[in-house]
């Protein structure tokens, strides 16, 4: 057989591009495997079609690609269903950014040609998001592809909205919404994030109509009093007894309002009198509702203040008449104080503008029913949480859940399939659009110019993609779907709403295991964002490094429930792994010429060949366990430690003894075997490192068929062998303790030295007589054995858990030199000792020190102090 020759340097960029094609055109990300077996299923999180793959989707796309590999590999029917998201909001601002630098608006152009732009925007984006996901590897099934929007996906939205509609959980009506006027839309509940701001409590006089007197009223927004109905006070406030129905001039404005009582009001807060608008305040819109108030909007859509204000404050964005109204306030001796007040402050979630609560006819869904039947799929443990701490925010939202506001005043999604006629007035909620009004026979129907929320398609996600409304050979074999792998951050959003979708509609939980993802944050803690600069692009990782040293250290470093720091320097822990695999194969690859492979049995195994076989069985049952159990972070270790220390450092090492001995057929025996443990490590290691893996594989002998769909490493039961591994783990306590003494004592790997054991434990004794040639190769000693009755003059030892090493060096070493060497290092590690153990008896460092800063110097004193004794004991040798 002839040597296999890989490139003396590993560089992923000259095959993971190649590698991909091939697997893509060969089809192999299209389920195949065992019909018998039950199918392994995930979609994908659509990322926004706006976007571009940050480490958030990095993280994401890499974990499910280990996900998909691992079951492919185990022959299960595996499918991972790529799409995108048309993110109705973010979208459209996209278009109208770039129309505004052309000097155009959405309306100038008209809402057809918007929409074609919009589309040419779609198209643009998708191919960047669909390249850059091939770019990391993810190994999905492109040839099912979809889009929120594509033809088949705008069925299952229209026969959603109407079928909800149908069994009375839609209904349109007047609201108090969240208005976002830089996006000019309502918005759901979770679309605001409340952030705590600064702001201030102003106390107001509003003055009795009667002269009497003033009630004085405490507010963080002045500039909405022009739509104050009432002042309410709360029915057991005695202070107040006396005015109660009383009438208020409102300042500023020529309307008289009434004083009433409602027990919402808190006596402690301000002046226990509070003023109400119920256009523009959730719990305002209540207490108004309760006492049939009028409700007085006094804002256009774009966040300025509208005709129903007094003329100096029209056309003013609400901060300017913030200013202008506490002037006018103040001027007119109404004011009395303005106190320091933070309080909680809505965002729109997409462009970060301030929330305002706007009163407006608008499209919603009841919740309440298909919350009780999210609920109770948690609660009969057909969905799981991985970390379970996650169930918490789930069942949390379920519990106080409001209705939700679908419509969005946007241009860029799915139009609600709603008609209104002109003449009678009929609503028309159809699968096809109507052509006359069912009522009246007009003719004359006006769509509804709203379109739904996005996450209204998106919530269909798991069976929409899959096929349905229709009955589709996929939806019946690959729904429900296996796993949902996503962020922490759109459990509420997303995650909830797609299991009431499908409990609605398919009477069925859409997953049985939600992994949450730990959270990517910069070295400082900060999350990564364009604001903050301070982001990683998966694709500059990709290309210094390789896709596979990121997706493994992405892996190595997700521990379950713990965000993860991150920088550029990190990702070499999986690039130096990835080289590790290369040049370990390379030398194993180089080593073939004049061989002859042979079958492999049990009969020609020699003890280490065992042994390998044994820590390679451990690995692959760490590494089922862990993957049933979403521990990304124990797969990689499991595969690390594996390959780098089992393989590398103690079988590869320790098989020089057989590959370079003077017998053929011990050499032929060496090689088939290496090769053999070889091609299971790679099969592995495919999931954590695929490009690599399989460019290494199919150079592989004998191998005819691509790595992705080989079979994953089995656990094979007759090479269990825990008594082997404990005699094995002493070998390597021996052989760690000789090469740490050839450290200290500078005496180089070249030379040899005489080494004798003593041992109480038989099974050593027993072992070691066996093993004698294995143990002199690998501590280089030309002179081993077991300690009979000769003089143990001229030795150091080494000492071991269950031996003592008795290593004849004296000749080798200066004594004198290396004596003088210890005392100078026992006394700087015990100026070490002595600095630590001050630290940790000071109080100060303590009580104030995080944690694992106080662990890590106690790790630090527990060192020193060894390695002051170990020093100390092999000072008293050299003495003796």
């Amino acid at each position: 057989m002839k040597a296999i020759e890989l490139e003396k340097t590993y560089n992923p960029g000259d095959f993971e591009d190649r590698i991909y094609q091939y697997w893509e055109t060969g089809g192999y990300f299209k389920p195949g495997g065992d019909d018998s077996k039950e199918p392994f299923v995930i979609v994908i999180p659509p990322p926004n079609v706006t976007g571009v793959l940050h480490m958030g989707h990095g993280l994401n796309n890499s974990l499910q690609d280990i996900l998909i590999r691992y079951q492919r590999m185990q022959g299960r029917p595996t499918l991972w269903v790529p799409g995108t998201d048309h993110a109705g909001i973010a979208t459209q601002n996209v278009v109208e950014r770039r129309l505004k630098e052309k000097g155009l608006t959405r309306h100038s152009l008209g809402r057809e040609k918007f929409i074609e732009e919009t589309w040419k925007v779609k198209e643009e984006h998708h191919s960047i998001i669909t390249r850059q996901l091939k770019k990391i590897g993810a190994s999905c099934d492109w040839s099912r592809e979809r889009f929120t929007m594509d033809e088949g996906l705008s069925g299952a939205v229209r026969e959603v909205f109407v079928t909800l509609h149908e069994r009375g959980l839609i209904y349109k009506g007047e609201y108090l919404v969240n208005w976002c006027p830089s996006c000019g839309t309502a918005l759901a509940d979770d679309e605001v994030d409340h952030e705590e701001e600064q702001g201030a409590l102003h106390h107001v006089k509003y003055p009795l109509s009667d002269g009497s007197g003033f009630i004085e009223v405490a507010t963080t927004r002045p500039e909405t009093m022009f739509g104050d109905t009432a002042v309410a006070v709360h029915p057991e406030d005695d202070r107040y007894s006396s005015v109660v129905g009383k009438m208020i001039d409102l300042p500023l404005t020529d309307r008289k309002i009434k004083i009433i009582t409602d027990s919402f009001c808190n006596r402690e807060f301000g002046s226990g009198a509070v003023k109400i608008t119920p256009a523009h305040d959730p719990n305002d819109w209540d207490i108004g509702n309760r006492h049939n108030l009028e409700r007085i909007n006094i804002l256009n859509d774009n966040g300025t203040l509208n005709n129903n204000v007094p003329e100096p404050y029209r056309g003013m964005d609400v901060i300017t008449a913030r200013k202008a109204t506490i002037k006018a306030l103040e001027e007119g001796g109404f004011l009395t104080k303005i106190e320091d007040q933070p309080h909680k402050v809505g965002h729109c979630y997409r462009c970060k503008s301030v929330i305002e609560p706007y009163m407006s006819d608008q499209w919603f869904v009841k919740m309440d029913t298909m919350a009780d039947k999210a609920m109770k799929a948690w609660e009969e443990d057909r969905i799981r949480f991985y970390p379970k701490r996650w169930e918490n925010t789930y069942s949390h939202w379920l519990k106080g859940i409001r209705d939700w506001c679908i419509s969005r005043q946007l241009w860029w999604g799915h139009r609600i399939p709603a008609w209104t006629c002109s003449d009678c007035g009929e609503i028309l909620v159809k699968r096809q659009d109507p052509v006359e009004c069912s009522k009246c026979g007009s003719k004359n129907l006006v769509q509804d110019p709203d379109v739904l929320d996005t996450w209204f398609s998106s919530w269909l996600w798991p069976f929409s993609t899959l096929g349905w409304p229709e009955k589709t050979s996929d939806l019946e074999k690959f729904f429900p779907t296996t796993a949902l792998v996503t962020g922490y951050d759109i459990i509420f959003f997303w995650v909830a709403r797609m299991i009431m979708a499908s409990e609605e509609f398919m009477g069925q939980a859409p997953f049985k295991d939600i992994y949450i993802t730990p959270l990517v944050r910069d070295k400082s803690g900060r999350k990564m964002s364009k604001s903050l600069g301070n982001g990683i692009d998966p694709l500059d990782i990709v290309d210094q490094y390789g896709a596979d040293a990121m997706k493994f250290t992405l892996a190595y470093l997700s521990a379950q429930g713990q965000d993860i720091p991150l920088d550029m320097d990190d990702i070499k822990l999986g690039s130096r792994f990835c080289n590790k695999v290369w040049n370990a194969s390379r030398y194993i690859l180089m080593n073939l010429e004049g061989r002859s492979l042979i079958d492999i049995d049990d009969k020609i195994l020699n003890t280490v060949d065992r042994w390998i076989y044994h820590r390679l069985n451990k690995a692959v049952e760490n590494v089922n366990k862990a993957v049933d159990a979403y521990r990304f972070d124990d797969m990689a270790h499991s595969v690390y430690e594996f390959f780098w220390n089992d393989f590398c450092d103690w079988y590869v090492e320790a098989t020089k003894l057989y590959l370079y001995s003077n017998s053929n057929d011990e050499k032929d025996r060496a090689v088939s075997i290496l090769l053999d443990v070889l091609n299971k490590s790679l099969r592995l290691l495919h999931p954590f490192m695929s490009f690599l893996t399989e460019e290494i594989y199919q150079k592989l002998p004998g191998v005819n068929s691509p790595l992705i769909i080989a079979d994953f490493p089995q656990v094979d039961e007759k090479m269990n062998n825990p008594e082997l591994e404990n005699q094995f783990s002493q070998l390597q306590d021996l052989v760690q303790s000789v090469r740490s003494f050839r450290s200290e004592f500078n005496i180089p790997p070249a030379k040899s030295i005489k080494v004798r054991v003593k041992t109480d434990d038989a099974s050593l004794v027993d072992f070691l007589t066996s093993e004698g040639e294995l143990v002199s190769s690998l501590i280089h000693c030309d002179d081993f054995g077991l300690l009979g009755d000769e003089n143990r003059s001229g030795s150091v030892t080494a000492v071991g858990k269950t031996f003592e090493a008795y290593l004849y060096i004296r000749e080798m070493i200066d004594v004198d030199k290396e004596k003088a060497r210890l005392l100078k290092n026992i006394a700087k590690n015990e100026k070490l000792f002595d600095s630590t153990k001050k630290k940790l008896g000071n109080e100060r460092f303590t009580s104030n020190a995080p944690d694992e800063v106080i662990q890590k110097e106690k790790e630090k004193l527990d060192e020193f102090k060894n390695a002051i004794e170990k020093m100390k004991s092999y000072l008293n040798e050299l003495e003796s």
